[in-house]
């Protein structure tokens, strides 16, 4: 992974973050993440982000359910072992629902679980920096990606203009890695008050 620097700022009311979202949207900034101690609604509107597409994969996987009940009870059924039980058809549809119903709720719950930890990349052995330990205590930390376009030095007079308590530059991995926490690893640097 390659090392990017970012420009941390941190926040202690939402009412004063999410004008600074938008300011920082107009402005043309590449956000990284927001990281917020409790879900903040219409704070993804507000960053940009297109809505999740979790459900169509909750329902790709609910079709792998219905598909592979469905298939093994036929061949079950029908070819491997018939079984004549009470005059039943081999191919008995209806009695085959609740079965099928209980596969496809599975498959869509385990496959939407194991979507969403990969997208989020959570795992037990995957590390991750932190910008901030407040961050999920009680602290709004918005983390912005410096690039050619983003001066350091204006985009941390520009966050501490839009309300940031605290302002200051880290050099961190993009993604994940895997990997324990060192015991020595600095998790944030000390602040410059803007």
């Amino acid at each position: 992974m390659a090392l990017k620097k970012f420009v941390v700022g941190c926040f202690e009311d939402e009412k004063v973050l999410f004008p600074a979202v938008e300011k920082v949207r107009k402005a043309g900034y590449k956000f990284h993440d927001i990281y917020t101690p409790f879900p903040v609604h219409g704070l993804d509107k507000a960053m940009g982000l297109r809505d999740t597409s979790i459900h169509t994969a909750g329902f790709l996987f609910g079709m792998i359910g219905t598909t592979t009940a469905v298939t093994f009870m036929t061949w079950v059924f029908t070819k491997d072992w018939p079984v004549n039980i009470g005059g039943k058809p081999n191919f008995a549809l209806p009695a085959w629902i609740p079965i099928t119903f209980e596969l496809t709720v599975l498959c869509a719950a385990v496959g939407m679980v194991l979507t969403f930890c990969y997208i989020c990349q959570l795992a037990p052995f995957l590390k991750r920096h932190h910008f901030h330990p407040r961050a999920t205590d009680d602290l709004f930390v918005m983390v912005i990606e410096c690039s050619e376009k983003a001066n350091e030095e204006e985009l941390k007079s520009f966050l501490g203009s839009v309300g940031a308590q605290e302002v200051n530059t880290q050099v961190a991995e993009e993604g994940w890695w895997i990997g324990k926490y060192d015991e020595e690893q600095e998790l944030y640097k000390e602040p410059n008050i803007a």
